[in-house]
């Protein structure tokens, strides 16, 4: 892990997790959304995105964030892998499709984010003085993208997009919100007089990218790595079926991940979709429209959901706060008194045969 963001404008390497992701989003003041976790790509996975409760079949998927172990051939920026296209520059990129490279290391899992926030449908966009160029966010449908990031995105909508990732490189509001989210014991660990080590091919190197739907009817793999974004595929806006596009991603990644040995499990897919408490509250809400007494099984069900849900926001705020709080001085202080209670050495000598006993059983097996 990289220290924390100093005068050279370092990034930290953040934990994918969709409570990191989710605080980081509304740091930025964006609301209406949060990031979910995908365990499998069946239909069934996919379509409980748009259709997570029943009587809601239509709710906001502005996008999928995918991590994976990144190969070296999979660096190259105009040569791309087998079964994906060739990445758009210039005039063929989509009009009103935003795309930035990646310029800063660490800064992956971010972008991949702004991808997704940048081209999300019918956002609502904030003007100079806080004022929406929008009339309402829909009862909490529609995704608000928040001063922060509109005037970030209006400042460099006509950027190329290695300026798109030099300015989002050397933005302090982004950098700052993002390194918030590492652990602060990093800068104690490391010493600012060396050089940082860089990553060898015998390391683990992971890679953020983002897949969104576009208004033209294609979905596209934004990978800051490359020179531009990569037309995978093409879905029908105007079927009922409200995940078409999300299937269209789904192969693209089911792509990628067959270029990866069958042991390999090092992945993760998150989906940015609406706030569950949205949908959640409004279903409340046409219940008790139609008259349906508190002690319903239907509104004690709801109910239970958005209880669910708070307690889940409640957890995510503990776990950031364990993330963020420095705990190095306790662990010295702890070892300086083990040391000085002369427990120390006979602990050591435990953790060694136990360590050892550990290791022959492994053999073992």
């Amino acid at each position: 892990i990289i220290i924390m963001a100093d005068s050279s404008g370092d990034w930290c390497t953040i934990e994918s997790d969709p409570g990191v992701f989710t605080s980081l989003i509304e740091s930025f003041g964006v609301k209406n959304v949060e990031l979910t976790e995908l365990w499998s790509l069946d239909d069934e996975s996919l379509q409980s995105l748009t259709a997570p409760i029943e009587g809601v079949d239509n709710a906001a998927v502005h996008g999928l964030i995918f991590l994976f172990k990144w190969q070296r051939q999979s660096s190259s920026a105009t040569t791309s892998l087998e079964g994906r296209g060739t990445p758009l520059t210039g005039d063929a990129v989509p009009e009103g499709l935003f795309f930035a490279q990646q310029t800063v290391q660490n800064a992956c899992a971010t972008q991949a984010i702004l991808s997704v926030l940048f081209n999300a449908r019918d956002a609502i966009v904030a003007q100079e003085g806080g004022e929406s160029k929008d009339e309402g966010d829909d009862n909490g449908r529609r995704l608000v993208l928040g001063q922060t990031l509109s005037n970030f995105k209006d400042f460099t909508c006509h950027f190329p997009p290695d300026l798109r990732g030099e300015a989002i490189g050397s933005s302090d509001e982004i950098r700052t919100a993002h390194n918030s989210f590492g652990r602060s014991e990093d800068a104690f660990l490391s010493d600012p007089t060396k050089p940082k080590r860089m990553a060898t091919d015998d390391d683990d190197v992971f890679h953020f990218i983002a897949y969104v739907p576009h208004e033209n009817g294609c979905v596209y793999e934004l990978d800051g790595l490359q020179q531009g974004p990569i037309r995978v595929g093409e879905f029908k806006k105007d079927e009922a079926d409200k995940d078409q596009w999300i299937k269209v991603a789904r192969d693209a990644i089911q792509a990628r991940l067959s270029n990866y040995s069958p042991t390999e499990i090092k992945f993760n897919l998150m989906a940015i979709v609406q706030d569950r408490r949205t949908y959640l509250n409004e279903r409340l809400s046409a219940l008790a429209a139609i008259g349906i007494e508190e002690n319903d099984p239907a509104m004690v069900h709801i109910q239970s959901e958005l209880h669910a849900e708070e307690e889940k926001r409640a957890q995510w705020a503990l776990e950031n706060a364990r993330r963020h709080h420095n705990y190095l001085p306790f662990c010295v202080e702890l070892l300086r008194s083990l040391a000085g209670s002369g427990k120390m050495d006979g602990l050591m000598t435990k953790a060694k045969t136990t360590a050892a006993e550990k290791r022959k059983r492994q053999q073992k097996s």
